[in-house]
């Protein structure tokens, strides 16, 4: 019986490995040694709450589905249907084909036809690699189609720090600002955040965060544990944008970190644009015919 994520691309450079799906391209786990520092897909499973997916070619909900392109309404599957947006992109369920790999780097690479809602193709390749500094993620976009079109990326770990429960860590965003949203849309101007440190076990998030200052050239977020150890997600600095999510059934994080029962986690999702920003316009690539745009994030244990 086929696995649900497909094909799994394993990645190895010293004591850094990470595992690549087939189905969406998304990131399987990423560990160094015994430690875990992303949520593992559990095998046989489909990725829970959206675990290590990619987001092309826009991260987060498009309002109904429904925007408006070179003045023309474009509408999309309801990928949401409780809550009727489209949600995520257009190649989370798409088969992505290896166009090479090495012992520590794998390249995965997919087209987004012409389709109801997306008028132009453009392919997404996209390269994890392990190394002594830990996981990097490029990922270039190409249009290749005859008109232009509009781009957004994102993507969806879970971070982890080992065993560590998630409400025994505090998190460090690299933004400065929160997005008010009501039914996870965008309902209000960007707000200034008091602090940018949340101790998860007095929080609960599932909200959208701006205005990402960069620190030594790239953003940076950071979990980190009670005796020091953590974990940083480091981004370009076109990932302007960060979701924060604190789900309740993540698998294997029940009360103890490594408890086999659901527990708690938190998504730290890098993204170049806000929720809906096909309709707001906000922070979109524009890629002209042939015009291609590469970005970078990784995963840094610290």
């Amino acid at each position: 019986m086929m696995d649900p994520c497909g094909e799994h691309f394993t990645i190895v450079a010293g004591a850094a490995r990470a595992a690549v799906s087939e189905v969406g391209a998304g990131l399987r786990y990423f560990a160094v040694g015994d430690t875990l520092y992303t949520e593992p897909v559990p095998d046989g499973a489909r990725p829970p709450r959206g675990s290590g997916a990619l987001l092309a070619p826009w991260p987060n909900r498009v309002k109904g589905g429904r925007w408006t392109w070179e003045g023309r309404t474009q509408q999309l599957a309801l990928t949401e249907p409780a809550a009727g947006n489209a949600i995520h992109g257009l190649l989370r369920q798409s088969f992505w084909v290896p166009s090479d790999q090495t012992d520590a780097a794998v390249t995965l690479t997919a087209t987004v036809p012409p389709q109801n809602g997306w008028p132009e193709p453009v392919t997404v390749a996209v390269t994890y690699r392990v190394g002594d500094d830990g996981l990097t993620v490029e990922t270039t976009a190409t249009n290749e189609g005859s008109g232009p079109i509009p781009f957004g990326l994102g993507f969806h770990p879970y971070l982890r720090i080992g065993d560590t429960p998630t409400d025994d860590c505090t998190l460090t965003l690299g933004a400065r600002a929160a997005l008010p949203l009501t039914d996870q849309l965008p309902s209000g101007p960007l707000e200034p955040l008091g602090s940018r440190e949340f101790r998860l076990r007095d929080t609960e998030l599932d909200s959208a965060f701006g205005d990402c200052e960069p620190e030594d050239g790239l953003v940076r977020h950071r979990l980190t544990a009670s005796d020091g150890s953590g974990v940083e997600l480091w981004a370009d600095p076109a990932f302007g944008w960060v979701q924060v999510f604190t789900p309740h059934d993540m698998p294997g994080r029940g009360a103890r970190g490594g408890d086999p029962q659901p527990g708690r986690g938190v998504a730290v999702e890098p993204m170049t644009c806000p929720p809906d920003a096909l309709n707001s316009g906000t922070d979109l690539v524009h890629l002209a015919p042939g015009e291609s745009w590469t970005g970078r994030w990784g995963i840094t244990p610290r």
